[in-house]
């Protein structure tokens, strides 16, 4: 995450702390709720990509520092999370099987394919890539990248990952060279050249496709010492590239910690789901939380 300074976060992350009643009245109104996961895990942490199964009872969750672990979520009467429960947290491994350490150890998003295949993106410095992994717990692949993969900001790279019904990768940097849209690589390579609009100072960290078929993309805002702010878009995709647009929801600064990971599920209601999971930055006085939106119609 592009934080300019360890002591700037510090001082954003006081915010995460006060009373939850001074940001009550700036909850949107498709919110659901939130649960804060605990865990006793010294690995326990910086989670920045999230995958829920169909039924929003068991997830996959990886790490900023090439960790990842499974879990279960346990669910009230009203569908919300009640607790949580998890392995502990496991390493990435290269390609000859040893565990991914530091700048190839960056890994941000998460997807799962199709196939069952797990796909991990990576924003190290030169590294930016996409790993894929038959079991997340055996050495990935590196697949074919594409050649502005080296030229991406460290710590800005490939930081959103999602995978479609057919098995296509999508992939965009946190910030691009040169400002403006943030352009969007497939994996197979698509012909078209593909731009998500920029709107404001929000940022893509997480994205993924819902059961709805269209491209739902997590943005994060950062505002100093009032903390993070949270914005999920979502995309139609046509012939001519991103298109549809809608804001699914909207958050104030301060409102939830550092959301990272975004999936997407359709409850027993019918309606889908946004999930998300925050990067605690390893830092005690940060939450990792898991939070839930409803789509609207």
């Amino acid at each position: 995450m592009p934080i300019r300074s360890r002591l700037a976060l510090i001082v954003a992350s006081i915010l995460v702390l006060m009373p939850a009643s001074s940001t009550i009245a700036t909850l949107p109104f498709n919110y659901i709720a939130a649960f804060v996961w605990r865990s006793a895990d010294p690995l326990h942490g910086g989670f920045s990509g999230l995958e829920l199964a169909e039924d929003g009872l068991t997830f996959t969750a990886i790490s900023d520092r090439a960790g990842w672990t499974k879990g279960t979520i346990t669910r009230d009467a009203d569908g919300n999370i009640s607790a949580v429960s998890s392995d502990p947290v496991a390493p990435l491994l290269d390609e000859v099987g040893a565990p991914l350490k530091g700048p190839l150890g960056d890994s941000e998003g998460l997807a799962i394919g199709p196939n069952g295949h797990f796909y991990v993106s990576f924003e190290g410095a030169k590294s930016a890539r996409i790993v894929e992994y038959d079991d997340i717990s055996e050495p990935g692949i590196a697949l074919p990248g594409h050649p502005d993969f080296p030229k991406m900001y460290r710590n800005s790279a490939l930081e959103a990952l999602a995978i479609d019904a057919n098995g296509t990768l999508y992939t965009l940097p946190e910030s691009p060279r040169g400002g403006g849209d943030f352009p969007v690589y497939t994996l197979p390579p698509d012909a078209r050249r593909l731009y998500l609009p920029s709107r404001g100072s929000f940022l893509p960290v997480g994205a993924d496709f819902g059961p709805d078929g269209r491209f739902y993309v997590l943005e994060r805002g950062f505002h100093g010492v009032l903390g993070f702010s949270s914005r999920v878009r979502s995309f139609s995709i046509g012939p001519e590239g991103f298109v549809d647009e809608k804001t699914e929801f909207e958050t104030t600064a301060g409102l939830h910690d550092n959301l990272e990971g975004l999936s997407l599920w359709q409850d027993a209601k019918g309606d889908i789901r946004l999930t998300m999971v925050s990067d605690d930055n390893f830092f005690w006085f940060q939450r990792t939380e898991f939070v839930e939106y409803r789509v609207l119609p």
